[in-house]
């Protein structure tokens, strides 16, 4: 009679369903981890501090716990489009001035959208995978060489926590009930830029400047993640790629930086750190 009456109960009320089927343990730490990282996003003043601090992967992996999936080419293909996401955020509200809230709410349609049609499409063959990771590692690498440095002005949220923590929470506790349908795609839904994105309104750029290092770090962690796999599953091999992953993103971010710090030096301090660098027969010569 009881199970009836909650069968029954279940029919009627199906989103209160749909909350308890899906919220596992590895969703609420998904919520739970994602959120602080947006929070302390939102804290740092720095643009490339914001940059760094959005790209760091924790809800990739707790997104790939919680969907328990091995890895694959929609993995790979999320990569462009979080791309994708970060400038067309930047695109609308720079170019076309739209408010930010509405320009972070049409590109996630858009990923959101992109990844939907994508993810039915994409065979799960080790030949799409890495056919697919050897394109997206060209395109990381010529966008990495190719992006040039933009002086941004720091931004810190004067946001309370209390207030900001709860808006974030809300935000991703509705991106882990689509979960399913966006399949690998959900491991790099801009989970985080949702959000953070409207705190790095002053140096989007910056940050779009930062996906090419990222993507370069994480598509050898996504390789050894797929090797690895079968014969570790998917925790270990998230270790494993962690490793990768920091092994490369720091000497990338550090070049990346120090790129930076020239560009952004007067001509004179430039020409005279040239100076120094040359040979002392050419110094002398020259002084």
């Amino acid at each position: 009679m009881c199970i009836a009456r909650h069968s029954k109960l279940r029919r009627r009320v199906p989103f209160v369903t749909l909350a308890a089927v899906h919220f596992g343990f590895w969703d609420i730490a998904l919520i739970v981890v994602v959120s602080t990282q947006a929070t302390v996003l939102a804290y740092l003043r720095r643009p490339r501090l914001k940059a760094l601090a959005y790209t760091l992967p924790f809800p990739f992996t707790l997104a790939t716990l919680s969907l328990g999936r091995s890895i694959d080419a929609t993995n790979v293909a999320g990569m462009s489009v979080i791309v994708l996401y970060i400038h067309a955020v930047r695109w609308l509200y720079r170019g076309a001035r739209l408010p930010i809230v509405l320009a972070i709410g049409l590109s996630a349609l858009g990923y959101t959208g992109l990844s939907w049609l994508l993810a039915p499409l994409l065979p799960s063959s080790d030949a799409a995978f890495w056919t697919l990771l050897s394109l997206t590692l060209a395109l990381a690498l010529a966008l990495y060489l190719g992006l040039p440095h933009r002086p941004e002005p720091g931004h810190r949220t004067t946001l309370p926590v209390y207030i900001k923590a709860p808006i974030i929470a809300a935000v991703i506790v509705g991106l882990v009930a689509i979960k399913s349908t966006l399949q690998g795609f959900m491991t790099l839904f801009p989970m985080v830029g949702v959000v953070a994105a409207y705190e790095a309104r002053h140096c989007l750029w910056t940050v779009g400047r930062q996906m090419p290092a990222w993507m370069l770090a994480m598509l050898p962690m996504m390789a050894v993640m797929r090797v690895a796999q079968p014969a570790v599953g998917i925790p270990a091999s998230l270790g494993l790629g962690w490793l990768v992953f920091l092994a490369i993103l720091v000497p990338l971010t550090l070049l990346s930086w120090r790129r930076e710090e020239r560009a952004d030096e007067p001509p004179s301090r430039r020409t005279q750190n040239g100076r120094t660098q040359g040979s002392p027969l050419r110094n002398a010569r020259d002084a």
